[in-house]
């Protein structure tokens, strides 16, 4: 099995993790182990305390994470990860990697739609390319009570077969950010984790309702849909979150190959549209899209006892096992 701290190139970072059957925990994370952190050695009376002081806030963990020696480090495979953070809000980012909708646009085609595969393909280009050039990001809200650590399996429910997943770089806000202009908003980013924002398809438009849109209430929310982590990685050891590489694999099969340099709207114009009409708080999530390469274009959903293994470049290693819901007769 892969493990979590695989491709995890920061200095330290931080997790919540349980040890057996003990309440989850703030954790250090350097050299491919974990030790618990008191509130005292955080220097704050929770995590979205210290997080709203980020970046200055990381310093004091720095020589913790140096000192690696005594009792109190424990192997990763020792310990059951949750997600690494605790947001009050999740902020999604909807149809902004370029690809990622091209592919969509494609793969939906109207079957009397008489236009050649690459006409239509190139028509969405040019819609993707005007609205990065004039439009604004999309948004939508996500539950909090989605969120799941790495180590949970997600239960696929019974009411559909058509679950599918979705890579996403997150970013972990710090400071409040409300009103941000784009050139300050990095300031207000504490750092960054992986997101898997997993979706049932036959859910996201509504068959009785055509003319209201998506229903993402009931086509991303179910128990465990955002698997999330397994660390949250300083932003200081982020270079350029608009390089990174992104890849999941199904089973062992690459599904998602992609680099954030593909983002219709960046970060710092995510932030600042997002914080336009309502104040990210410390620790909330904001999830900036996913690439090419879901399973509708596939032509292959999440199947009972699949493993998806998702990597973004320097955040570790995501592994989450998928299990259908035992449904009675």
């Amino acid at each position: 099995m892969t493990s979590s701290s695989e491709g995890l190139t920061a200095d330290f970072a931080l997790a919540r993790f349980s040890v057996g059957e003990g309440k989850p925990q703030l954790g250090l994370v350097a050299a491919g182990r974990i030790r618990p952190i008191s509130s005292e050695e955080l220097g704050a009376d929770s995590l979205n305390d210290f997080l709203a002081e980020a970046p200055a806030s990381w310093d004091r963990l720095a020589q913790l994470a140096a000192a690696r020696d005594g009792a109190d480090w424990l192997a990763l495979d020792d310990v059951t990860l949750e997600a690494p953070v605790e947001p009050r809000q999740v902020l999604q980012t909807g149809a902004n990697y370029r690809t990622h909708v091209i592919d969509l646009v494609a793969a939906g085609r109207a079957k009397n739609d008489p236009r050649p595969i690459e006409e239509l393909r190139d028509w969405a280009a040019e819609m993707m390319d005007a609205r990065a050039r004039d439009g604004e990001p999309y948004f939508f809200i996500g539950l909090p009570t989605a969120v799941a650590g790495v180590d949970a399996t997600l239960e696929l429910p019974g009411y559909s077969d058509q679950h599918d997943w979705e890579l996403e770089l997150a970013v972990v806000i710090g400071k409040r950010a409300h009103r941000v202009s784009r050139a300050d908003a990095l300031e207000h980013v504490a750092g960054y984790t992986i997101v898997n924002d997993i979706s049932t398809r036959d859910l996201i438009f509504r068959k009785d309702m055509k003319e209201i849109g998506t229903d993402w209430y009931r086509g991303k929310n179910a128990p465990g849909f955002l698997p999330t982590g397994p660390f949250l990685v300083p932003a200081q050891f982020v270079t350029d979150p608009h390089s990174l590489t992104l890849k999941l694999t199904l089973n062992g099969d690459t599904m998602q190959d992609a680099v954030t340099d593909d983002l219709l709207f960046d970060i710092p114009a995510l932030i600042s549209a997002a914080s336009e009409n309502m104040p990210l708080l410390p620790g909330d999530l904001l999830l900036t899209g996913s690439p090419a390469g879901n399973g509708i274009v596939h032509g292959r959903l999440l199947r009972d006892g699949d493993v998806m293994v998702s990597v973004i470049e320097g955040l570790g290693t995501q592994t989450t096992k998928v299990r259908a819901e035992a449904v009675s007769s």
